[in-house]
């Protein structure tokens, strides 16, 4: 592990890389194609817990599970590899011809459930789509199938592709401040992949509800010591879209959100062009942002950075099997060391390996943070 650390003047945060966790293990056909875009979650030992995506030839993709391991700072070093958490079993996660994939997993323990619920991006003939599992000890799973949504204008969200989900862990009020289950996900509408809106102009017109990502919201119920039941998540709400040149292209949700003194924070991911053009005429760069959402209405958004808190610059993140991405996915408050104000970012590197970063949170928020702009252009 070699640190590196900068300030981000214009964010104010600091972030200090503390390298490479996790990468293919030599001779792992499950492995082959990458280990990328962790889940991250304190297990009922107080160990923390990875659940990584692993992806075996052809694309094939599972969720494994991996013990992180400190040093005597209290700096993550290392994982212990457990095996398999979710592969490719239910019908809504395997195609035709014998792929398939359970895919970048966030995982947070719902306080009113008590239970551990992993959103994941289930892969099958139907495109992706947001799945559901839950535990009670991070290694025994039951999935809950494929999470239901009500229309929007409508459109049937369901048939629409999805991607990004995480949950916030307590009851959040909806629109009619009934405390309900919320999601954060970003629906992929047709014509709004990044390899889409790439071939637009240098400044182009944002479609500011297909482009976004969207907080929704459903009821839930525990049924009994082994059920849970979730209703449509339906009350759909635009939270935020592209507005940055670093996030022109495309914006998604990244880490689940995590409450602190500022309120809800979320380390997100936004899309834009990349200086070196691969054949077909487009490169793309994967970078992550901050934003902070009020603790009492998380659909309001109190800080937003306008420059990337993390960009490819390491040549793991820069050469790939997919170039110039860093994409978080798991993020670790570090209260085991005393420390509230210190947030451990783990994220995928070009797509084959997982780094992990640290991100400390100013004592205010900086002045200045970027809001969505209705009619704006990027």
């Amino acid at each position: 592990m070699n640190p590196t650390s900068r300030v981000n003047v214009v964010t104010g945060f600091k972030l200090q890389r503390l390298g490479i966790l996790m990468k293919p293990e030599p001779g792992n056909p499950q492995e082959i194609e990458g280990v990328l875009n962790p889940a991250a979650v304190r297990g009922p030992d107080g160990a923390l817990y990875l659940f990584p995506r692993m992806v075996a030839e052809g694309n094939y993709s599972r969720i494994g599970i991996a013990r992180v391991q400190f040093n005597e700072a209290g700096d993550p070093m290392g994982v212990e590899r457990l095996g398999i958490a979710l592969e490719p079993e239910a019908d809504y996660e395997r195609r035709p011809d014998g792929g398939g994939g359970c895919e970048d997993p966030r995982v947070t323990f719902v306080e009113p459930l008590r239970r551990y619920i992993m959103s994941y991006t289930a892969f099958s003939r139907e495109g992706p789509r947001i799945a559901l599992a839950s535990s009670a000890d991070l290694f025994h799973w039951q999935r809950l199938g494929l999470a239901t949504f009500g229309p929007w204008q409508n459109t049937k969200l369901g048939d629409v592709d999805d991607k990004d989900a995480s949950l916030f862990p307590v009851a959040i009020p909806n629109p009619s401040g009934h405390p309900e289950l919320a999601m954060l996900h970003r629906p992929l509408f047709p014509g709004t992949r990044p390899e889409e809106t790439a071939c637009h102009a240098a400044y182009r017109e944002v479609d500011l509800d297909r482009e976004s990502i969207w907080i929704s919201y459903c009821p839930m119920a525990l049924e009994g010591p082994e059920s849970i039941g979730f209703g449509r998540f339906s009350s759909h709400h635009r939270l935020a879209t592209p507005v940055s040149a670093w996030e022109r292209l495309k914006i998604g949700g990244g880490t689940p959100p995590i409450l602190t003194r500022h309120g809800w924070l979320i380390i997100y991911h936004g899309v834009s062009d990349a200086p070196k053009r691969n054949d077909d005429g487009h490169s793309l760069c994967y970078s992550a942002g901050v934003m902070v959402l009020t603790k009492e209405h998380p659909q309001l958004i109190r800080y937003r950075s306008r420059e990337p808190i993390l960009k490819p610059e390491l040549p793991q993140e820069r050469d790939g099997i997919i170039a110039n991405v860093v994409f978080p996915t798991g993020i670790d408050r570090r209260d085991d060391l005393g420390a509230p104000d210190r947030f451990d970012v783990y994220y995928g590197m070009a797509d084959n390996r997982i780094g992990v970063a640290r991100l400390d949170l100013p004592e205010f928020l900086p002045p200045g943070g970027a809001a969505d702009s209705p009619g704006a252009k990027v």
